[in-house]
């Protein structure tokens, strides 16, 4: 597999992490003010997936621009 397929391959996965990231701080969202303190939690989990996803993302752009 070619490192390009491998990144594409990467970023999927990551893409679907974020998601879910994302639709974990949404469902928390909703329980309020059930469960806030896990609110810093599944917020530092989204933000690092975001940040994971955005970081491939730009060395995927890099690769291809090569």
């Amino acid at each position: 597999m070619s490192e390009l397929e491998t990144l594409k391959a990467e970023i999927k996965k990551l893409s679907a992490k974020a998601t879910q990231a994302k639709m974990d701080l949404h469902d928390l969202s909703e329980e309020l003010p059930l469960q806030w303190q896990d609110i810093l939690t599944v917020a530092q989990r989204a933000h690092d997936a975001f940040a994971e996803l955005e970081q491939k993302r730009a060395a995927l752009k890099s690769l291809e621009s090569a």
